[in-house]
């Protein structure tokens, strides 16, 4: 691929609006615009100053296309560190193509997914995770993903990782210094500073990989199981949280036949909640299919909710505890939230027998909206977003992850050799790899084939 060409895209969504923003990039996007751009000041934007913006119309064979500003924005002070031009025209899908295929026909080349964005990191604007972090931002749907994204952005994580990597670095030359005067049998590291060191980097690693829990739960929502047997108030359930009638609901049991599932933002953490089909014994196809995608969902979820009928249950609660126990030992891993459903429909005598039984069961009433509340607060409570609150730096990348889990592998490795004192180019190849590890995540080690990875799943104007 050619980095040194101009390249072109809609930068805003595709489609009518208001406005639209096409972006060009490259060492001549500003004299290609020039040739195709009457200022209302008759200036050439050439000869303007970086960071400014003009008002004027883009010309075609000598007429008007649009009245459009041009931003300009001169390297490398620029986002891509390049020469980049954007153009803020009307939002008509055929004026934004018009304008496209103009600048194609001069000698743009339409941008490849996220070729914005791989520019500025090959120009060093971002590191590696800073740049993935971009696109973390904009599929951001919650103010948790949200906060996540814009502090890796900003360069928390990949600060702390360099740091690390900076003093490794620094001890990893010490050593391979103390190979050069092996004979003399010297020594420049000094050897309690550097197991200081290595604990300490044991320590953050570990910190940080333990942050992927909560990481992958804010980039990826909590998908939460509604599960119990037919018509015990599921589908209410699902639409009382949701606060919209999604869900079919009606007095007839098996209603529910497959999942359904939607999504609601609580305490800024994305979680998915699924209607299930109803679990009992069924000849019906349709639904004994259903009930199979009940047992799949609850493999799939993280947390899963036990519905049952209060009213109809208080003569046999012993069938109840039975299910919660089947759950339980099936999914000892998985939260699991006890609901009984349709309290509104039992008296003070009743209530105290069921909570006598179960003590554990959440009360509720979906149709009424009693309990719901304080369940999604519940269900808040069982993620720990105490790192989130005190703005600590959390993984949600699964490549990162990974990453530091190798790295954390050869750290260990390096520790088990000073506790065994190995000599220093037996140690060195595995502060190599530690350092290696460390590389793969902001970019200082990189192969076309992980760029390609990374940036294929940008959007193309980005």
């Amino acid at each position: 691929m050619d980095y040194d060409d101009c390249i072109i895209a809609l930068a805003t969504a595709s489609g009518s609006g208001a406005i639209a923003v096409i972006r060009l990039s490259g060492k001549d996007a500003i004299t290609m615009c020039d040739a195709h751009f009457k200022s209302v000041s008759h200036k050439k934007l050439v000869d303007q100053k970086t960071h400014t913006i003009h008002l004027g119309h883009i010309l075609k064979d000598g007429k008007t296309l649009d009245e459009v500003l041009v931003s300009v924005f001169k390297n490398p002070n620029s986002y891509t560190g390049e020469n980049v031009v954007e153009i803020s025209c009307h939002g008509s899908p055929f004026i934004q193509q018009e304008i496209i295929q103009l600048f194609l026909r001069a000698g743009c080349r339409v941008a490849n997914p996220g070729e914005f964005t791989l520019r500025a990191f090959l120009n060093g604007k971002l590191d590696l995770s800073q740049a993935e972090a971009v696109a973390d931002l904009i599929a951001s749907d919650n103010e948790a993903s949200h906060q996540v994204a814009m502090q890796q952005m900003r360069g928390g994580f990949s600060n702390e990782i360099k740091s690390l990597r900076d003093e490794l670095l620094n001890f990893a030359s010490l050593i391979e210094l103390e190979l050069d005067f092996a004979e003399e049998d010297v020594e420049f590291a000094n050897r309690e500073q550097f197991k200081s060191l290595i604990e300490r980097i044991t320590k953050v690693l570990k910190h940080l990989i333990d942050s992927f829990a909560i990481g992958n739960v804010i980039k990826n929502g909590i998908p939460v199981a509604i599960v119990g047997e037919p018509n015990v108030g599921k589908s209410t359930l699902l639409n009382a949280l949701l606060n919209e009638d999604k869900a079919i609901v009606s007095d007839i049991a098996g209603t529910t036949r497959d999942a359904i599932e939607d999504e609601l933002t609580i305490g800024g953490i994305g979680f998915r909640f699924i209607d299930t089909a109803g679990i009992r014994d069924t000849k019906d196809v349709v639904e004994s299919i259903g009930i199979k995608k009940t047992f799949e969902k609850i493999e799939q979820s993280q947390v899963v909710i036990y519905l049952f009928d209060a009213e109809t249950s208080m003569s046999n609660l012993g069938v109840v505890l039975i299910e919660i126990e089947k759950i339980k030992n099936k999914h000892p891993q998985k939260p699991l939230i006890i609901i009984a459903n349709k309290i509104d429909k039992l008296d003070d005598i009743q209530l105290a027998a069921l909570t006598s039984h179960i003590p554990q069961a959440f009360l509720l009433s979906a149709k009424t909206g009693f309990g719901v509340e304080q369940l999604t607060e519940k269900l808040l409570n069982l993620i720990n977003t105490g790192a989130l609150r005190n703005n600590e730096t959390i993984v949600t990348n699964s490549r990162h992850y990974d990453a530091l889990l190798k790295a954390l592998e050869e750290i260990q490795k390096v520790q088990h050799g000073m506790d065994n004192d190995l000599s220093g180019d037996l140690l060195a190849i595995d502060i190599r790899q530690a350092l290696y590890h460390f590389g793969e995540i902001t970019g200082e080690i990189t192969s076309d084939d992980l760029l390609g990875n990374i940036f294929a799943n940008f959007c193309i104007g980005k």
